[in-house]
């Protein structure tokens, strides 16, 4: 679990990462402008007004930071050295969750409690979110949901959801997506005349059932 070394070098340490990690980078002068950089020296700071018990005005650099990057991490949230956070677009951790060090999260990764209707009935001051161990991995999507431990070097896949402790060095993949054949085309008539006959050009379109489903499966609906 996370050390806390000077803040200036947790600083160098978060940008060193950034560049090390994300391909895309030429350099620290570039990696200066990434947005999961940006979430996370915020929380650094706000961490540490929260910690001094100046609370409304750690929630208040968090607010700004979420407006700013679309990370939200609670200031109260333990966070360790090198936190990777990639793209960043829509991550959400909570008030008592824990991150190790070397820890890489990708856009869109939830790591939550289970529910009011079941944290209100826990004793003061427990834990409600997860602890997330040295080394781990979670990918786009990935959700982890109330007081559970991730094991160090863990990999939780894109799209997985976890609710249970996970030992150090387990790996947990959602469901694959079903791949279907393309459904079968069949000509239909643009207009018909009286005589039955076509009027105009043809069209091929698929039948109405798979027709129905390729529409959802679009998100036209």
């Amino acid at each position: 679990m996370p050390g806390q070394p000077g803040l200036l070098r947790t600083l160098i340490e978060d940008l060193d990462v950034v560049v090390a990690r994300d391909p895309s980078l030429g350099g620290r002068w570039e990696a200066l402008g990434h947005t999961g950089l940006s979430a996370v020296w915020a929380h650094r700071v706000a961490h540490r007004l929260y910690r001094r018990g100046l609370r409304s005005v750690a929630r208040t650099v968090a607010r700004v930071a979420r407006r700013r990057t679309g990370v939200e991490i609670h200031p109260g949230t333990v966070l360790g050295r090198r936190v990777f956070i990639d793209h960043g677009a829509s991550v959400v951790i909570g008030q008592t969750a824990v991150i190790g060090n070397d820890v890489t999260i990708y856009q869109q990764v939830t790591l939550g409690a289970v529910g009011w209707w079941t944290d209100n009935h826990r004793p003061p001051g427990a834990r409600r979110h997860p602890v997330v161990g040295d080394g781990v991995i979670l990918g786009a999507n990935a959700t982890v949901l109330g007081p559970v431990t991730i094991g160090d070097r863990a990999l939780i896949g894109a799209m997985a959801t976890v609710t249970e402790d996970l030992p150090p060095g387990a790996r947990v993949y959602a469901a694959r997506s079903v791949v279907r054949p393309a459904p079968t085309l069949r000509p239909v008539p643009d207009a018909a005349s009286d005589d039955g006959q076509t009027a105009g050009p043809v069209r091929v379109c698929a039948p109405a059932p798979d027709a129905v489903r390729m529409l959802a499966s679009a998100g036209s609906w």
